[in-house]
C-alpha cells in the first residue's frame, strides 16, 4: 500500500500470462462460430476459441458494450 492507502502497483509482481492461456478449441457449431467471430472483430485478435476468456484477451466494459450495440457505437 502507498502512503495514501492505495494499492502500490509498482510493488506488485508481474502477472503470469501463461496461467491465463487455454489450449485453442475451435467452435463446435454455427452459433459458437458466430460468437467467436464477433469476439475476434471487437477484440482485434486473429483466433478465439470456445474456452478463451473475454477479459484475458483484452476485453473491457466498453468493448462489451460495443458487442451488444454493434461495433458502430
Amino acid at each position: 500500500m502507498t502512503a495514501n492507502g492505495k494499492v502500490d502497483l509498482k510493488a506488485l509482481p508481474a502477472p503470469d500470462m501463461e496461467a491465463n492461456q487455454t489450449a485453442y478449441e475451435a467452435p463446435r457449431d454455427e452459433i459458437e462460430a458466430l460468437l467467436c467471430g464477433i469476439w475476434e472483430d471487437v477484440l482485434g485478435v486473429s483466433q478465439v476459441g470456445i474456452h478463451d476468456h473475454f477479459f484475458f484477451l483484452g476485453g473491457d466494459s466498453i468493448k462489451g458494450i460495443q458487442m451488444v450495440k454493434g461495433k458502430s457505437c
